[in-house]
C-alpha cells in the first residue's frame, strides 16, 4: 500500500567559499545557518519535519519562497538524502519536478525516454512504443531526435510531461512549474494531467496557486522556514496563510 511518511526529517546543504570571521557571524544571525561537525556552514533547508501521507489523500505544500516546497519534493523523490530524521516512501513515483532532472543532455528525447522505460523494467519493444507515444503527444517530431541540450525551455517541458505521464504512478509528485508550459500544449495536456492525478493514490503537489490547491487537494502543509507551521484541511490552513491569502 502506498505510503509516505516522515519523522524528524532533515536536509541539510554545505554552504562553501564562507571563511571571513565576520561574514561567519552575520550568517549566524539567520536562523537555518549553523556550523557542522566538519566546520562547514551549512544551511538548514528543511528541519524536523514530520508527517503521514496515506492513500487517498492529495497534498498541496503551501509557503513563500523558499520555505522548503521543492526541496521536500526532491527528498521525496529520492533527489536529496536526509542528514537526520527518518523517510519512508512506499510505492512507485512518478514526478514532474524538474524538466531537466534525470535527463541525459547530450542524448536525444527518444533515448532519453527509452532509458527511463528501461530503468522502470520495461523491454525493449515496450520502450519504443513509449518513445513514439510521447513523441506524438509531446509533438517535437524530428526534434524527438536531437540532443536534449539543444531544446528550448519549452521543448524540455514537454518532452519531460509527455515521458513522465505516460505511466501510472501510484505517488505523484509535482511542482508547479509544470503548469506553466505553453498555453498551447497545456491545453492538449490538461486531460491527460487530470486523469494522471486522479489515478494517483498519493498527489504531493507544491504551489503557490491557491486555486490549484482548491481544485485538487484536500490537505495542505503550510511550510516556513524549512518547518512545518500547519498541516491539515485546504481551507483551514489557507485560512492561516500570511496577507489572508485564504
Amino acid at each position: 500500500m502506498p505510503l509516505i511518511e516522515a519523522e524528524g526529517l532533515s536536509i541539510e546543504f554545505p554552504l562553501y567559499h564562507i571563511g571571513a570571521r565576520s561574514l561567519k557571524k552575520r550568517l549566524f544571525a539567520a536562523s537555518r545557518l549553523r556550523e557542522d561537525e566538519s566546520h562547514r556552514i551549512v544551511v538548514a533547508a528543511l528541519r524536523d519535519l514530520s508527517f503521514r501521507i496515506r492513500p487517498g489523500e492529495r497534498v498541496a505544500l503551501v509557503g513563500s519562497n523558499g520555505a522548503g516546497k521543492t526541496t521536500l519534493l526532491r527528498t521525496l523523490a529520492g533527489i536529496y538524502e536526509p542528514v537526520g530524521g527518518r523517510l519512508v516512501v512506499e510505492g512507485s513515483i512518478g514526478t514532474l519536478i524538474d524538466p531537466g532532472a534525470g535527463m541525459d543532455m547530450d542524448a536525444t528525447g527518444r533515448e532519453n525516454i527509452r532509458l527511463r522505460g528501461l530503468f522502470l523494467g520495461l523491454s525493449e519493444a515496450e520502450c519504443d512504443q513509449l518513445a513514439e507515444e510521447a513523441g506524438r503527444f509531446s509533438g517535437l517530431g524530428e526534434f524527438l531526435d536531437v540532443p536534449v541540450r539543444t531544446y528550448s525551455a519549452g521543448m524540455s517541458v514537454r518532452l519531460s510531461f509527455a515521458s513522465a505521464t505516460l505511466m501510472n504512478p501510484q505517488i505523484l509528485l509535482m511542482d508547479e512549474w509544470f503548469l506553466a508550459g505553453d498555453a498551447d500544449f497545456m491545453a492538449r495536456a490538461e486531460e491527460r494531467l487530470a486523469q494522471l492525478v486522479e489515478g494517483a493514490d498519493i498527489l504531493v503537489l507544491a504551489t503557490h496557486s491557491m486555486d490549484v490547491v482548491r481544485k485538487w487537494c484536500t490537505r495542505a502543509i503550510h511550510l516556513a522556514g524549512g518547518r512545518v507551521v500547519a498541516d491539515g484541511p485546504v481551507e483551514d490552513v489557507l485560512a492561516e496563510l500570511p496577507g489572508g491569502t485564504g
